[in-house]
């Protein structure tokens, strides 16, 4: 009966954890995505330090990945890690001194902007751009 229980955490284990994508950010200062995993592949696009990326596949060095918009595209291994980041989903969203709305506004946000994550206070997330700004964004504006 034992083993049999055991069992069956183990296969909710690796059924559940199969479906996940990874969740990785840029980490050079600007990266090429792909078309394909490799080189000498067209150059899709370029996204910058701090970019979220869910990763869909990996072909050896290479991570094909999901965007915030759900563009697709591939980047190589060397120019991601774990870092913990968000990027902003909606224009004129805004950057505060501290967590809350009754914190003044340093900066109203573009879309598309990424930073990576300092600290979370409730649902209030402390952030740094790779420029050094830093301030503070709830999590509803950011993915």
């Amino acid at each position: 009966m034992r083993q049999a229980v055991l069992a069956v955490f183990f296969l909710l284990g690796v059924v559940g954890s199969a479906g996940a994508a990874e969740r990785m950010a840029v980490s050079a200062s600007d990266a090429n995505v792909r078309s394909g995993p490799g080189p000498t592949q067209d150059v899709l696009w370029k996204i910058e330090k701090y970019h979220p990326i869910e990763v869909l596949e990996v072909s050896g060095p290479w991570l094909r990945f999901k965007d915030f918009e759900g563009d697709v595209g591939w980047i190589h291994k060397s120019l991601v890690d774990k870092t913990p980041t968000v990027i902003v989903r909606q224009s004129g969203a805004q950057l505060r001194n501290g967590p809350g709305t009754d914190q003044p506004v340093l900066i109203k946000l573009d879309k598309g902007v990424p930073f990576k994550v300092l600290k979370r206070e409730g649902r209030w997330i402390q952030v740094e751009h790779a420029d050094g700004d830093k301030g503070w964004i709830h999590d509803s504006l950011v993915w």
